[in-house]
């Protein structure tokens, strides 16, 4: 008995939909309509004959038979774009001397590298990471080809390709209490976290100390889920035992935070399949956004 084939772009409307948490965001991530992206999960579980999705007025989430398919489907998909690149681009390779800042998608970053590195095979990533500062530091004494990095409003350079939400961040368990100033998780300067973590408390006139002061973005987080104090960080840093602080009077809004990529012009044949393929697997991800 012959099955019917797994039509790929059923299975691509389905993964954005899985992976965006509703079919209106997927209809952005697959350039097509609403309407049209839910006609293909339809024609998919059809074709399956079971259902992928359980679907409320409010709730979108997958099925157990959901989440088998979306493993495959990932990887039926992943074989196919790396299919199409190998025979329709010219195949990257060299070294690229790479240094990404620690703002940069934390906790996502190993994986998506890994896959790339399945994708382009011939392309050797001498991997650098640290704070944004000392990235550029390296980049601008040639010691790093291109660099992912947190933009400084105040001398911005390269071009802006991501941007998320700047969030106050506090331990599961933390408390307010208006009778002591605020106890701020704070990086050594110079520091633009740190700027803008000072700036916004002072513009709501909340009384502030230092209560730990970390060398990286890593001690921040552990401090702050430790319990030591409340810092400013984009949203991607939360964590298990975190929380974002949602009250306006007491933490004022934030801004989005940029990063940028510097070096498109020493590395263009490395460092452009890298940032399409960035764009491509993180487009249409909850809360945060890949610039065109």
């Amino acid at each position: 008995m012959r099955h019917p084939d797994l039509e790929l772009d059923l299975l691509r409307a389905f993964v954005a939909v899985a992976e965006t948490g509703s079919f209106t965001a997927a209809a952005d991530v697959v350039h097509r309509s609403q309407s049209a992206v839910s006609q293909k999960v339809l024609r998919l579980e059809e074709i399956l004959g079971r259902r992928v999705f359980d679907r409320t007025s409010r709730t979108l989430g997958l099925t157990p038979d959901g989440e088998r398919l979306l493993v495959a489907a990932r990887q039926m998909l992943e074989f196919n774009d790396k299919l199409m690149r190998e025979w329709r681009e010219p195949p990257a390779s060299g070294t690229l001397r790479l240094g990404v800042s620690e703002d940069f998608i934390p906790g996502q970053l190993p994986k998506l590298l890994a896959r790339f590195s399945r994708l382009y095979p011939g392309v050797h990533i001498d991997l650098m990471t640290g704070l944004s500062c000392t990235l550029l530091e390296a980049y601008d004494a040639n010691r790093l080809d291109a660099v992912i990095a947190k933009r400084s409003g105040t001398h911005p350079r390269g071009r802006v390709i991501w941007r998320e939400p700047l969030v106050w961040l506090a331990s599961a368990d933390y408390e307010l209490d208006f009778t002591k100033p605020a106890r701020l998780v704070m990086l050594a300067p110079p520091c633009s976290y740190r700027e803008m973590m000072i700036a916004a408390l002072d513009s709501v006139r909340r009384e502030w100390n230092a209560a730990c002061t970390a060398s990286s973005l890593a001690g921040v987080q552990a401090a702050v889920a430790g319990g030591l104090g409340v810092t400013l960080l984009g949203r991607s840093f939360l964590q298990e035992g975190m929380q974002i602080l949602r009250a306006p009077e007491v933490w004022p809004a934030l801004p989005m935070t940029e990063v940028m990529v510097l070096g498109e012009e020493r590395a263009a044949d490395l460092v452009q399949p890298l940032i399409t393929f960035l764009g491509e697997s993180l487009a249409g991800r909850d809360g945060l956004d890949f610039a065109a």
